[in-house]
């Protein structure tokens, strides 16, 4: 694909405040930017979400072929058809002087009570651009699934999460259903839907 016509060079910032800080925060940006048919736009606000950078992990054990994914109560699903307890990905987000793969590490240990011996990158993206800043970098790591289970989680950070196994073609079923239906457990799940053999064979990336 080609660079994009416009850069970061493009944008002009004119005025940026905090209209909320909580246990998230919501920023007031006042700015304008360079438009497709030359000129600028008129100055405007918008809101925006700060919500950081977070790191996903996908746990398969490639020698049983099964995935390992968490369950927890989310207050964004709220509304679900079935249950606020989602089906989700190890995660967690990336604090001051961290790497993602530090992120990945300390997660899977804390939520899931094990550690992966390979680390196998998945993708990068944006979660939601138009509103919110949070952009997530996707892993899937290598664990030895034997005695992993149980109820994990950090009490001070209230969380209470409940690993779930699955056979590779159940997690996979759970995509194609709806049952399992956030983001990034689905394109997880897809980008090893499209590698399984090789991972399993232990000769992605080789």
């Amino acid at each position: 694909m080609k660079n994009p016509d416009f850069s970061h060079n493009d944008v002009e910032v004119l005025e940026k405040t905090t209209g909320y800080q909580g246990f998230f925060r919501i920023d007031r940006i006042r700015l304008r930017h360079r438009l497709f048919a030359g000129g600028w736009t008129a100055a405007f606000e918008r809101e925006l979400f700060e919500r950081g950078e977070a790191v996903c992990v996908l746990l398969f054990d490639p020698q049983r072929d099964v995935v390992v994914l968490t369950e927890q109560f989310r207050i964004g699903s709220l509304q679900d058809e079935r249950s606020p307890w989602l089906l989700e990905l190890v995660a967690g987000m990336v604090e001051p002087g961290e790497s993602y793969a530090d992120v990945a590490a300390r997660e899977t240990e804390e939520e899931a009570g094990c550690v992966f011996y390979q680390l196998l990158p998945v993708c990068r993206y944006w979660v939601s651009p138009g509103g919110t800043s949070e952009r997530v970098q996707i892993y899937c790591g290598l664990i030895d699934s034997d005695g992993v289970g149980g109820v994990h989680g950090l009490a001070h950070e209230h969380e209470d999460i409940r690993l779930c196994r699955l056979d590779f073609d159940q997690a996979w079923q759970g995509v194609e259903d709806g049952t399992l239906n956030n983001a990034a457990t689905i394109m997880a799940l897809q980008w090893l839907k499209i590698h399984h053999a090789e991972v399993v064979a232990g000769t992605y990336g080789k």
